[in-house]
C-alpha cells in the first residue's frame, strides 16, 4: 500500500506493540535488546529482574515495532509477585501482537504448560519463538515446535538463539510485516521510552545482581534521586539503593565499602557508554523496611499494587 503526499508517493507506515510473555530466564530481555540493535532492557542471571513494561523500539522497513517486555511470567507468592504476574497478562492483553518464548533446552515444563494454557485465550495473533537454540539437537527442537503447535494456534514458528543473534532478523521482518498500518507513535531515532533515570537504576540494579545474586534477596530496589546535566557537559547521578533490612544495607555496602564502589564503577562505565558523555554516580544505600508493601513503590516501577 502506498499513500500519495504533494505528488510524491510513500509507502504506508505500520505501527505496533508487541508483547513478550514467558517464564523468567526465557530471554526477553536479551531478545529486546537483540531486535532494537543496543541495550534498553536489563539482562540477569537473576529472575524477574525486569519489573516492568520496558520497551523497546525498533524501526524495520517502514514500520515502527514497540516492543514489551513483560516481567516473566511465574506461580507468585508474595505481593510484588502478584503485581508483576498481573502486570506481564495486561501487556499480553493490551499488545497488538503476542510472543511466546519458550527455552530450548527447558521445553513445555510446568511454567511453560501454564503459559501455554493462558495465552490461547489472548485475542491477536500468536508468534512461538523457541530461544537457546544453540544448546539442543534439531529433533528435539522439531518435537517441542510442534508439541507447542498442538496446544494453541500459532501464525508463525521461529527457532532463534537471542545471545548470539541467530534468527532474530526473521523474526525483526516478520513482526514489521504483521503489526497493522497506522502511524509511528515514537519519533524515528528513539530506542526506548523508559526515561534515562529509570534506565539508570535498571542498570545500577543490575550490577547488583552480578555482584550479589547469592547473598542478596529480591527486596532491594533503586532509584534515581538526581540528574543533573553539567555545564561541562558530564552528568551528575545521584541514586538510592533501598534494602529491607540493615543486615542487606551491609552486604550492599562490602567490607570497607568494597562492594558498593565495584557497583558503582560498573554501572558508571555502562552508563557513559550509553550517554556517550562523562557521569559522576554517586551510590547511598539506605534502609526502607517492608517497601515490597509501599504502593507508591509500585506506581515508580509502572505496575499495579495488589490490594490483596
Amino acid at each position: 500500500m502506498t499513500v500519495e503526499t504533494g505528488g510524491e508517493t510513500t509507502a504506508a507506515t505500520r505501527c505496533g506493540f508487541v508483547a513478550l510473555i514467558g517464564a523468567p530466564n526465557v530471554g526477553k530481555s536479551t531478545l529486546v535488546n537483540a531486535l532494537v540493535g543496543a541495550k534498553v532492557t536489563i539482562v540477569s542471571r537473576k529472575v524477574q529482574t525486569t519489573r516492568a513494561l520496558i520497551r523497546g523500539i525498533v524501526i524495520e522497513n517502514n514500520a515502527q515495532i514497540i516492543l514489551v517486555d513483560t516481567p516473566g511470567i511465574f506461580l507468585p507468592k508474595r505481593r510484588l509477585d502478584r503485581a508483576m504476574v498481573s502486570t506481564a497478562w495486561s501487556g499480553a492483553h493490551d499488545a497488538d501482537l503476542v510472543c511466546v518464548l519458550l527455552d530450548a533446552k527447558t521445553g513445555i515444563d510446568e511454567e511453560a504448560e501454564a503459559i501455554l494454557a493462558k495465552a490461547a485465550s489472548v485475542n491477536h495473533d500468536k508468534i512461538l519463538v523457541i530461544n537457546k537454540v544453540d544448546l539442543v539437537q534439531r529433533e528435539k527442537l522439531l518435537a517441542l515446535a510442534q508439541a507447542a503447535n498442538e496446544r494453541m494456534k500459532f501464525a508463525r514458528t521461529f527457532m532463534i538463539s537471542a545471545i548470539s543473534g541467530d534468527g532474530v532478523d526473521d523474526i525483526r521482518t516478520t513482526l514489521a510485516e504483521m503489526v497493522p498500518p497506522g502511524p509511528y507513535l515514537y519519533p524515528e531515532d528513539q530506542m526506548s521510552d523508559a526515561p534515562m533515570r529509570q534506565l539508570a537504576a535498571e542498570i545500577t540494579r543490575e550490577k547488583i545482581y552480578q555482584k550479589l545474586h547469592q547473598e542478596l534477596p529480591y527486596q532491594s530496589t533503586v532509584e534515581t534521586d538526581k540528574w543533573e546535566e553539567r555545564k561541562d557537559k558530564s552528568v551528575r547521578i545521584e541514586q538510592t539503593i533501598f534494602v529491607e533490612r540493615e543486615s542487606q544495607r551491609k552486604i550492599v555496602l562490602g567490607k570497607g565499602g568494597a562492594t558498593i564502589k565495584s557497583i558503582g564503577a560498573d554501572s558508571r562505565n555502562e552508563l557513559m557508554q550509553i550517554l556517550d558523555v562523562p557521569v559522576h554516580l554517586f551510590l547511598f544505600v539506605k534502609v526502607r523496611e517492608n517497601w515490597g508493601d509501599d504502593p507508591d513503590r509500585y506506581r515508580e516501577m509502572g505496575v499495579e499494587f495488589p490490594r490483596e
